[in-house]
Protein backbone atom coordinates (compact mmCIF):
# COMPACT_ATOMS: atom_id res chain seq x y z
CA UNK A 1 0.00 0.00 0.00
CA UNK A 2 1.75 2.94 -1.35
CA UNK A 3 -0.68 5.36 0.15
CA UNK A 4 -2.82 5.49 3.29
CA UNK A 5 -5.90 3.87 2.64
CA UNK A 6 -6.92 2.48 6.24
CA UNK A 7 -9.85 4.99 6.48
CA UNK A 8 -11.60 3.31 3.69
CA UNK A 9 -10.21 -0.13 4.04
CA UNK A 10 -11.54 0.09 7.75
CA UNK A 11 -15.04 1.29 6.02
CA UNK A 12 -14.99 -0.91 3.42
CA UNK A 13 -14.28 -4.06 5.90
CA UNK A 14 -16.98 -3.21 8.22
CA UNK A 15 -19.20 -3.08 5.14
CA UNK A 16 -18.29 -6.44 4.26
CA UNK A 17 -19.05 -7.68 7.58
CA UNK A 18 -22.44 -6.37 7.49
CA UNK A 19 -23.24 -7.60 4.15
CA UNK A 20 -22.29 -11.24 5.05
CA UNK A 21 -24.25 -10.94 7.82
CA UNK A 22 -27.48 -9.68 5.95
CA UNK A 23 -26.52 -12.53 3.42
CA UNK A 24 -26.59 -15.26 6.21
CA UNK A 25 -29.93 -14.14 7.94
CA UNK A 26 -31.69 -14.19 3.96
CA UNK A 27 -30.70 -17.36 2.74
CA UNK A 28 -31.67 -19.18 6.60
CA UNK A 29 -34.24 -21.68 5.45
CA UNK A 30 -37.34 -20.48 6.50
CA UNK A 31 -39.80 -22.75 7.48
CA UNK A 32 -43.10 -23.05 6.11
CA UNK A 33 -44.75 -25.77 7.65
CA UNK A 34 -46.10 -28.98 6.06
CA UNK A 35 -49.38 -27.86 4.24
CA UNK A 36 -48.97 -28.67 0.87
CA UNK A 37 -52.96 -28.45 -0.14
CA UNK A 38 -52.98 -24.86 -0.44
CA UNK A 39 -51.91 -23.90 -3.88
CA UNK A 40 -52.17 -19.91 -3.18
CA UNK A 41 -49.80 -20.31 0.05
CA UNK A 42 -47.39 -22.67 -1.89
CA UNK A 43 -46.97 -19.89 -4.86
CA UNK A 44 -46.82 -17.19 -2.25
CA UNK A 45 -43.68 -19.74 -0.21
CA UNK A 46 -42.14 -19.66 -3.69
CA UNK A 47 -42.41 -16.20 -4.27
CA UNK A 48 -40.59 -15.14 -1.04
CA UNK A 49 -37.85 -17.77 -1.69
CA UNK A 50 -37.29 -16.46 -4.82
CA UNK A 51 -37.41 -12.77 -3.81
CA UNK A 52 -34.66 -13.78 -0.76
CA UNK A 53 -32.20 -15.70 -3.21
CA UNK A 54 -32.50 -12.56 -5.51
CA UNK A 55 -31.58 -10.27 -2.36
CA UNK A 56 -28.88 -12.20 -1.61
CA UNK A 57 -27.23 -12.19 -5.18
CA UNK A 58 -27.50 -8.42 -4.86
CA UNK A 59 -25.71 -8.63 -1.37
CA UNK A 60 -23.30 -11.06 -2.82
CA UNK A 61 -22.31 -8.62 -6.02
CA UNK A 62 -21.59 -6.09 -3.69
CA UNK A 63 -19.66 -7.78 -1.37
CA UNK A 64 -17.60 -8.93 -4.88
CA UNK A 65 -17.30 -5.43 -5.53
CA UNK A 66 -16.19 -4.31 -1.85
CA UNK A 67 -13.46 -7.44 -2.30
CA UNK A 68 -12.08 -6.16 -5.49
CA UNK A 69 -11.61 -2.55 -3.94
CA UNK A 70 -9.86 -4.45 -1.08
CA UNK A 71 -7.48 -6.38 -3.11
CA UNK A 72 -6.92 -2.94 -5.06
CA UNK A 73 -5.66 -1.25 -1.83
CA UNK A 74 -3.21 -4.47 -1.23
CA UNK A 75 -1.93 -4.07 -4.23
CA UNK A 76 -1.32 -0.41 -4.63
CA UNK A 77 -3.88 0.27 -7.26
CA UNK A 78 -6.88 1.58 -5.01
CA UNK A 79 -7.46 5.20 -6.49
CA UNK A 80 -6.83 4.87 -9.52
CA UNK A 81 -9.78 4.87 -12.36
CA UNK A 82 -9.83 1.89 -14.31
CA UNK A 83 -11.12 3.69 -17.03
CA UNK A 84 -8.32 6.42 -18.09
CA UNK A 85 -5.61 5.94 -15.08
CA UNK A 86 -6.10 8.96 -13.95
CA UNK A 87 -6.76 8.97 -9.62
CA UNK A 88 -9.96 8.94 -8.66
CA UNK A 89 -10.95 12.12 -6.95
CA UNK A 90 -10.70 12.25 -2.44
CA UNK A 91 -14.68 12.91 -2.26
CA UNK A 92 -15.81 9.90 -4.89
CA UNK A 93 -13.75 7.47 -2.84
CA UNK A 94 -15.54 9.14 0.18
CA UNK A 95 -18.74 8.40 -1.25
CA UNK A 96 -18.02 5.86 -2.60
CA UNK A 97 -14.61 3.83 -1.46
CA UNK A 98 -15.40 0.52 -3.67
CA UNK A 99 -15.31 3.14 -6.67
CA UNK A 100 -13.04 2.06 -10.10
CA UNK A 101 -14.02 5.17 -11.75
CA UNK A 102 -13.10 9.01 -11.51
CA UNK A 103 -15.66 11.25 -11.35
CA UNK A 104 -15.28 12.08 -15.34
CA UNK A 105 -15.61 8.47 -16.35
CA UNK A 106 -18.41 7.53 -14.12
CA UNK A 107 -20.20 10.40 -15.97
CA UNK A 108 -18.84 9.43 -19.26
CA UNK A 109 -20.41 6.04 -18.66
CA UNK A 110 -23.88 7.05 -17.32
CA UNK A 111 -24.37 8.83 -20.42
CA UNK A 112 -23.43 5.65 -22.36
CA UNK A 113 -25.56 3.93 -20.61
CA UNK A 114 -28.83 5.92 -21.08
Amino acid sequence: MTKDFSQQKAILEREKANLLKDVAAIERPEDFGSDVDDFDEEKNEAESLGNRLAMAQVLRTRISEIDSALNRIATGGYGICEACGKKIEKEVLEISPASRLCQRCKKGSEAGAV
